[in-house]
């Protein structure tokens, strides 16, 4: 149940040329402190409840607990998220031994794009795609959790 990620900035649109899925994700929180998330997040015609601990002091990994729950009681839950909700493309890109996925922040996040990818453990290699730009594992300002209450709108 520990989650291990490195995530990093996109350099360019290349990678929608590798992309084998993209799906529309929808989500919010329940609760946003630093020790702990709590996420309802909806896909196409599913939902799911995420739970994530606070990260490692490099970032790279974190407790997470997900668990798929009904579709209609998820509606409903966003309903009482606040500040607001996060709408972002998924694109799942393999690359070498590896699956990216690539998030295009849509509304108030437009114009962000960041690459994750899970690993084994935290001194796993991986091959690094041509369009990925600097690491930001570790970085609170691109947490998703924090993306609705500073929009990378505001960032600029």
């Amino acid at each position: 149940m520990t989650e291990i990620e490195r995530k990093f900035l996109v350099s360019s649109n290349d990678f929608k040329e590798e992309a084998s899925k993209k799906t529309l994700f929808i989500q919010a929180y329940l609760n946003t402190d630093p020790e702990r998330t709590i996420r309802i997040r909806i896909t196409d015609d599913k939902a799911f409840m995420t739970i994530k601990g606070k990260s490692s002091e490099n970032g790279l990994s974190r407790f997470e607990w997900e668990k798929e729950i009904p579709l209609a009681e998820a509606k409903e839950l966003l309903k009482i998220c606040e500040p607001g909700k996060i709408e972002k493309y998924r694109y799942h890109i393999n690359h070498g031994d590896h699956v990216y996925e690539v998030d295009e922040f849509l509304e108030d996040n437009h114009g962000l794009v960041l690459a994750e990818v899970e690993l084994e453990h935290e001194e796993e290699e991986f091959k690094k795609p041509e369009w990925l730009g600097k690491e930001v594992t570790g970085n609170l300002d691109y947490y998703n959790s924090n993306l609705i209450s500073n929009p990378y709108k505001n960032w600029k």
